[in-house]
């Protein structure tokens, strides 16, 4: 394997997140004090580098409003000042009356090659994100997405195991989009219910040609880097989507907050099969997010 790809992580200016901003806010990863400030490509590059990786995929990370295309060029001119190839995954409004607009000044930056818009619910305020829990099935946000093929983007797909059969429904919509399902589902609930609920909607996901599955943000709910936990999801989500259709994504600096990078990919090469490495470590990312073109 010549090089290694992170196909999840951020880098931040802090005054330009306003989440990261003003008052603490209770987030869904817990207190974040110590991330509460810049995380510049340098860092990301000492944090990553040693363990092998020489590309990544860079995640949208929630600017304010409107600034899509400033963390756009702030990520693209970060990539030039590092020699680092980062490629994109933007913001867009996907409830646009029509997207192509927006679409169309993201695609100024050759990097960009996907779309994230978070549309997440779930029945505890802390783990919500979007207004209202089945977004999925809405026919304006099925339609934009469908206009990401005319770009050859992906879109990173973030949904919890309740919202499975409305992603299913939006990716059959859109067959000609990839979909790449952020943290392997979020699976959240470790009850035997909630673990059956989510291996049975992961498994209505991997039906699905077009999706793939990201193996990142698996400390987000335990708030710990547990090797144990990692070989279970990825156990599990490798038997269902196979090799070819698994990523790794390290979603720094979020799991900087109980890890070190190291000891996260330590954790995620464990649990990954030898024989799987190829394809979750490098192939796949290269693939969707058609690196190196």
């Amino acid at each position: 394997m010549t090089g290694l790809v992170d196909a999840h992580f951020h880098i931040w200016r802090q005054a330009d997140l306003p989440w990261l901003m003003g008052p603490m806010q209770p987030r869904i990863f817990g207190p974040y004090e110590p991330i509460r400030r810049d995380y510049p490509v340098e860092e990301y590059l000492a944090d990553c580098r040693p363990e092998g990786f020489t590309e990544a995929v860079y995640v949208q990370a929630n600017w304010a409003p409107g600034r899509a295309l400033d963390e756009v060029r702030f990520v693209a001119e970060s990539s030039e000042r590092a020699g680092f190839p980062i490629a994109i995954v933007a913001y867009a409004d996907m409830l646009a009356a029509d997207i192509r607009p927006q679409l169309d000044a993201l695609a100024a930056e050759p990097s960009v090659r996907g779309v994230r818009m978070q549309i997440h619910w779930h029945e505890n305020p802390l783990y919500r994100f979007a207004q209202t829990p089945d977004l999925a099935r809405d026919p304006v946000l099925q339609r934009n997405v469908a206009r990401l093929v005319d770009y050859g983007w992906s879109f990173d797909l973030q949904v919890f195991a309740s919202q499975m059969d409305g992603a299913a429904n939006l990716a059959k919509a859109c067959p000609k989009v990839t979909f790449v399902l952020q943290h392997a589902g979020m699976l959240e609930d470790l009850t035997p219910a909630g673990i059956a609920a989510w291996r049975e909607g992961m498994t209505r996901l991997a039906a699905c040609p077009n999706i793939v599955s990201k193996l990142s943000g698996l400390g987000t709910f335990l708030r710990r880097n547990d090797p144990a936990h990692i070989a279970f999801i990825a156990g599990e989500t490798l038997k269902l989507f196979g090799a070819e259709s698994c990523l790794f994504g390290s979603n720094f600096p979020i799991e900087k907050l109980w890890t070190t990078y190291a000891a996260l990919v330590g954790a995620h090469r464990a649990a990954v099969p030898t024989a799987d490495h190829e394809h979750v470590f490098n192939k796949t990312a290269r693939r969707v997010y058609r690196l190196g073109q």
